[in-house]
């Protein structure tokens, strides 16, 4: 962990790296909970960065709002489109 983290932080780490040797990933067990345990950290501004996912409103909620506005917009669009047709005729 690195310098100035908490005790509590220092608990999460331990506890997230005896998880993940108990699944069988005792290679990667310390390297899965040092980066939990850092993000949680950016994410609650305990480092001099943020965590970019949490400031920026999540990849998921953008792409969430442009899928269904695009869903919107394509039916919109095709009533549109057979309007125009009838009244050309």
């Amino acid at each position: 962990m690195p310098a100035g983290s908490s005790a509590k932080r220092e608990r999460q780490y331990e506890h997230i790296k005896e998880s993940y040797e108990k699944r069988g990933q005792k290679g990667r067990a310390e390297e899965i909970a040092a980066r939990t345990v850092n993000k949680e950290r950016a994410e609650a501004g305990e480092t001099k960065t943020k965590s970019k996912s949490k400031s920026s409103g999540g990849a998921a909620r953008k792409t969430a709002s442009r899928s269904s506005s695009g869903r919107a917009g394509a039916s919109s669009s095709g009533r549109g489109s057979r309007s125009s047709s009838r009244s050309s005729r």
